[in-house]
């Protein structure tokens, strides 16, 4: 009796059936995304988010493997001759024994590869959303991390604010007037602007604040909320005023040229010429068909003016002498402070891809003709 193909090769039959496996697998998958195509795009958007922070975490866990000295060794040996200072009277650093730095280094998890510091810093954050404490200050990342975050999103909220305001009125008002003066005047101040360094206009700003006195170097009140409201809040405007010119010149260059182009593009286009045939009114010709083409590029592109305010607020708040998170990160690079750098390059980056994650659904509920997952 003849063998069947599957008797003669069982590797044949084995293979056939995986292709079967797979697609029952999938099959749910695929049922989700024709039901519902932008949940479905949603949920792959935030599993692409969790791998790539995955993947940004371990890379900085090796990166500060990598760096040259060792900071943590000199943090220890200050810490552990503080203490023994304290309890011998200035006589400590005789005490100090390989023994009693191997010890320290074992209590705070140092000992073990980077990968293995890796993995259990992800265990705890997952199972009980802990982030660790500071190697430094011994303080809780969480705490700092919220200390300072405020700050941050504040000074970089309100320039996105600002800048996308006026961005859209100059854009949209000069493209109506293109060809003019006023619109070649504006063209090159906003390329001035797109073009010039950050960190100079920074240090432009504090050294025309000292020379004048009209407003202070620092960005950040010298005395708590709780002290005084009223007088924090206008003090705090006073203070971050600065700051947040800085922050608005640096962003608005780019971004009002974008949208001027934009409204140039649509303007020309056929349908604009066949509104205009029919008697349109020419502003809600603007208003109601090519102002409503040019928000497609700038919600894409919101984003990565969000990322690139919040890196440039790094030198920023340096500068200034800001407490956000910027500088917080600084401290903690400086400091080889690993579970204060994951953290706070963990939060930011989450910030930034959630960002771009919001943009793509805003651009599925602007634009009708966007739909995600249908053929």
């Amino acid at each position: 009796m003849a063998k069947t193909d599957g008797e003669n090769n069982p590797g044949a039959a084995n293979t056939g059936r995986r292709p079967r496996i797979l697609e029952t697998v999938a099959r749910p998958f695929y049922i989700f995304k024709r039901r519902a195509p932008l949940l479905s795009y949603i949920v792959s958007r935030f599993i692409t988010m969790a791998v790539m922070l995955f993947l940004l975490g371990f890379a900085v866990f090796a990166l500060m493997e990598l760096a040259p000295g060792d900071i943590v060794d000199q943090v220890i040996r200050q810490q552990l001759f503080t203490e023994n200072s304290r309890a011998m009277g200035g006589r400590g650093e005789a005490a100090l024994s390989p023994g009693q730095i191997a010890a320290r280094r074992a209590e705070l998890g140092l000992d073990q590869p980077f990968y293995v510091q890796y993995f259990r810093w992800l265990r705890q954050v997952i199972l009980r959303g802990d982030l660790g404490v500071s190697l430094i200050s011994r303080a809780p990342v969480s705490f700092l991390i919220a200390s300072r975050i405020v700050n941050s999103l504040i000074l970089n909220l309100i320039s996105l604010v600002l800048i996308t305001f006026f961005s859209f009125f100059l854009g949209v008002y000069f493209s109506t007037k293109a060809g003019t003066r006023a619109d070649w005047a504006v063209t090159f101040f906003a390329l001035v602007l797109h073009a010039f360094p950050g960190i100079l206009l920074l240090i432009l700003l504090q050294l025309a604040a000292s020379l004048t006195g009209l407003f202070p170097v620092t960005a950040y009140p010298p005395f708590p909320f709780a002290q005084a409201p009223l007088r924090f809040v206008f003090s705090y405007a006073h203070h971050i005023f600065l700051p947040l010119l800085a922050s608005f010149l640096g962003g608005i260059g780019g971004t009002l040229r974008m949208i001027r182009a934009t409204m140039l593009d649509q303007l020309g286009q056929p349908y604009i010429v066949s509104l205009r045939s029919r008697g349109i009114r020419e502003w809600r010709v603007y208003f109601h068909h090519a102002f409503r083409n040019t928000l497609n590029p700038y919600i894409t592109g919101s984003a990565n003016l969000l990322a690139s305010l919040f890196s440039g607020s790094l030198i920023l708040e340096i500068i200034f002498a800001y407490p956000g998170i910027g500088r917080l990160m600084y401290e903690a690079v400086l400091q080889e402070d690993i579970n204060l750098v994951l953290a706070n390059l963990m939060f930011i980056s989450f910030l930034v891809l959630l960002g771009m994650v919001l943009a793509d659904i805003l651009l599925a509920v602007v634009d009708p003709r966007i739909r995600y997952g249908k053929e």
